[in-house]
């Protein structure tokens, strides 16, 4: 089975990876409205920006959680995400920024990251977890199931370990394969068992300058 997804501008944006993913975004606000969604782990008070030209994931698992985290002030926060879970991935045209605003003489500072820009040397990585919290791509999935209980996403790497605690009987989906163009998203984490970033690219500047 093959599903594709394709153009949208506004509910797009509120979508995180697919058109049924809507349903997955209100199974997670009734989830967290119920309690029924712990904190996986806690994150920093910043948000990052990434953007990729292509990504071409096997193994995918989709499902809600929350991330503990702090503002820069280091007043604790919750942040619903909905983690996106991929065996092994290959992304094209990497950029991944964060700024940090208000230091005392200098304002915002921004930090940008590039990798992967050669197409014969694109950025890989293993057992990969991204917890996002907006995603815009056109997006073609293969092999797709729509519904699945978290615990039973078995075509995904599997639940994160150590401090996660999403429920596992919560809203999940999960597919053989899946490929993202032009990908625009804002995460809170990325881990993974290895990402090899080719050609690295890192930069420090004032101001705010971002992916997009």
């Amino acid at each position: 089975m093959e599903s594709q997804v394709r153009g949208g501008t506004r509910w797009k944006r509120f979508a995180v990876v697919m058109v049924p993913s809507v349903a997955a975004t209100a199974a997670i606000g009734v989830a967290l409205a119920q309690g029924a969604l712990a904190a996986s782990f806690s994150v920093s008070g910043q948000s990052f920006k990434v953007t990729t030209k292509q990504l071409d994931g096997t193994g995918f698992a989709q499902y809600g959680a929350l991330d503990e985290g702090y503002t820069l002030s280091g007043k604790k926060t919750v942040h619903p995400v909905a983690v996106s879970a991929f065996k092994s991935a290959t992304i094209n045209s990497l950029c991944q920024s964060v700024v940090t605003p208000d230091i005392p003489i200098l304002g915002s500072v921004s930090l940008i990251l590039r990798a992967g820009e050669d197409p014969n040397k694109p950025v890989e990585a293993e057992n990969l977890y991204i917890d996002v919290a907006d995603l815009e791509a056109d997006a073609t999935f293969k092999g797709i199931d729509i519904g699945v209980a978290a615990k039973d996403a078995t075509k995904g790497p599997g639940m994160k370990g150590g401090k996660e605690q999403s429920n596992p009987f919560g809203f999940a989906q999960q597919a053989d394969s899946v490929v993202l163009k032009d990908v625009k998203q804002t995460a809170w984490a990325t881990t993974a068992g290895t990402f090899k970033l080719s050609g690295l690219k890192m930069s420090l500047s004032t101001g705010v300058k971002e992916c997009y």
